[in-house]
């Protein structure tokens, strides 16, 4: 039997998830079986049929690391995906938001923010709202290859079809026919850094947190406690929007209300 076909509980692969969790800060206990069979078919591509191997040739190579960290967090996204959601973040959430802090201060976190697509579509409608900058939109992540990414800031043209003309324009250069950088003025409202969800504390005091289609792929439990985390950093009065695969079901013993499907309130 190879170490493919083994049980996800087996003594080798137990090894691996803490070799994993020391090398990168992923905690693959954390998530649901989806994630484990997903490292089992890289492992496969790859034609490696021990984790000693899969765990050194993430180790050793950079691409191969990159590789498998976004075939398991699932780094592909998009601007402005979904964008009813969007729309209705510029045109309602952000504006009740100005008018209950009465100003435009406000603090915007865009909670596992891969690649980046999340936080500079945050920052164009912090732009477009007139929201002050400082403070800019946090943008954190635990994939530091990804940080990396979005730091760059450069993006296919496929991943901007939901960018209106207009702000195609104002917001991004085009470098060649499939390929648009975000401009530094945008850049300049969004802050990067590394933060693991699951294990590390988080500020408080945010308006609105943006939490989309990371948690789907976590335990039942790991979900609840980063509910209850999200809900303790917003200041009352802030709403948290998941993905729309993402219902919270049992929102109200995080102490949320429902404001709109996948958009959740801390009661003021």
């Amino acid at each position: 039997m190879t170490a493919v076909e083994k049980d996800y509980d087996s003594p080798e692969y137990t090894k691996f998830k803490t070799q994993v969790k020391v090398l990168t800060g992923l905690d693959l206990n954390s998530y649901k079986n989806q994630i484990h069979r997903r490292a089992h078919m890289l492992m496969s591509r790859w034609n490696i049929t021990s984790y000693d191997v899969y765990h050194q040739t993430i180790k050793e190579n950079e691409d191969k690391l990159r590789e498998f960290l976004d075939y398991l967090t699932i780094n592909v996204s998009e601007f402005l995906r979904n964008p009813p959601r969007w729309w209705d973040l510029k045109d309602h959430v952000i504006p009740d938001l100005i008018k209950i802090r009465g100003n435009k201060k406000l603090r915007l976190w865009s909670a596992g923010s891969a690649t980046g697509e999340e936080p500079y579509s945050l920052a164009m409608l912090s732009s477009e709202c007139g929201l002050s900058s400082p403070p800019m939109v946090e943008a954190r992540d635990i994939d530091s290859g990804a940080i990396a990414i979005a730091q760059k800031g450069v993006y296919h043209k496929r991943q901007l079809v939901n960018v209106p003309p207009d702000w195609l324009s104002r917001y991004f250069s085009k470098i060649d026919e499939q390929s648009y950088q975000v401009k530094d003025d945008l850049k300049k409202r969004v802050s990067f850094s590394r933060l693991n969800l699951v294990e590390d504390r988080f500020d408080t005091g945010y308006d609105l947190i943006l939490c989309r289609n990371v948690v789907i792929y976590f335990r039942p439990e790991t979900k609840a406690a980063l509910y209850q985390k999200f809900f303790d950093a917003l200041k009352p009065g802030g709403y948290l929007l998941v993905g729309s695969t993402e219902q919270i079901f049992e929102y109200k013993s995080y102490g949320f209300e429902s404001s709109k499907p996948f958009l959740y309130r801390k009661p003021l």
